[in-house]
């Protein structure tokens, strides 16, 4: 039997911020792969890279002070070499963003209906009246209250959680196969970041979606993704199905992500565990694993080389020199 190819393959990528006085290599050899109606989350403290690996896949950083490196196929096409026509075409249709802050993303001085109109009108050869209808299913869809009345306010006259289902509307509005949340539910309370949760999975779930959602709150990554990547200092340390991250993590830094999640086994009054120390400075990386200073079992070896993956299923991965002692369940 064939296996089915991945509908986005990330390969060695490598980040490089070149604008400031020293290169700043914020992602180094990441490969991840997401299937066809797959959910992937990218889990990390901030500064990790989880953000700027997504938003290499439009190719939104400056190229004048960036550097992007390695190979990003969505659908057969490999980003990195798309013409600027090819890559106007490709976002929005092919694969678009929800972003951390809609108020930040959102045109200030047009109507919202106005915006997700445009993004309509960009991709197809549809009429206006057309496009409108077609927003107004978008918010009925993410189920917007007074969906008419909205369309056509401006993003400062909603909500915080009315904003980010309207970004949600504006990310669907061209049916894009892969859609990309970058930390979606952040600056929402936490009964609203639930109906957010919520209300992505069904959809993604409804419209067959590939979805690459990052956070640095692992109890999300739980609620909507299959797998999980978590990322350090601009590398995957460890990947695998959600199950099994959460039932045998076997880097440290997974293990120390989980154990300071409030869980219902949790007893009253106990204190979470934190983890020790900062993460490293990316311009100026230590030599060897780069959690090495913060973690508990590191040995000299660790700090004089970098661990490779080490496949330990089909299913799951971790980059340690000692998986052999991370074994344990959480």
């Amino acid at each position: 039997m064939t296996q089915e190819k991945p509908f986005i393959d990330i390969r060695d990528l490598t980040v490089t911020f070149t604008g400031g006085r020293k290169p700043v290599r914020a992602v180094s050899g990441v490969s991840l792969s997401v299937k066809r109606g797959e959910v992937v989350a990218l889990i990390g403290e901030s500064g990790s890279g989880k953000s700027v690996t997504l938003r290499s896949i439009l190719r939104l950083h400056n190229p004048d002070k960036s550097k992007l490196e390695g190979q990003i196929v969505v659908g057969g096409q490999d980003v990195v070499k798309l013409s600027d026509a090819d890559l106007s075409s490709f976002r929005g249709k092919v694969a678009s963003m929800i972003f951390q802050e809609p108020l930040l993303a959102l045109d200030p001085v047009y109507t919202v209906g106005e915006q997700i109109i445009e993004a309509i009108l960009r991709h197809e050869s549809i009429g206006k009246d057309a496009a409108r209808a077609r927003a107004l299913s978008l918010f009925e869809r993410v189920r917007i209250p007074s969906p008419e009345r909205r369309l056509d306010a401006y993003p400062h006259e909603m909500s915080g959680g009315m904003r980010q289902r309207a970004m949600i509307s504006l990310a669907l509005a061209s049916h894009p196969q892969l859609l990309l949340a970058d930390e979606p539910t952040t600056a929402l309370d936490a009964t609203v970041q639930i109906q957010i949760l919520l209300l992505l999975r069904e959809l993604q779930r409804e419209l067959g979606l590939s979805v690459i959602f990052v956070t640095h709150d692992i109890g999300a990554a739980v609620e909507v993704a299959d797998r999980i990547a978590v990322m350090y200092a601009g590398r995957i340390v460890e990947e695998g199905t959600t199950r099994t991250l959460m039932r045998s993590p076997r880097h440290p830094y997974t293990r120390a992500l989980l154990k300071s999640l409030a869980h219902g086994n949790v007893a009253k009054g106990t204190r979470l565990e934190t983890i020790p120390g900062s993460p490293p400075d990316l311009s100026n990386l230590p030599p060897g694993c780069v959690f090495a200073d913060r973690c508990s079992l590191a040995l000299d070896s660790c700090r004089q080389s970098v661990p490779e993956i080490i496949k330990l299923t089909p299913d799951h991965s971790a980059r340690c020199h000692r998986t052999d002692q991370t074994a344990i369940a959480v």
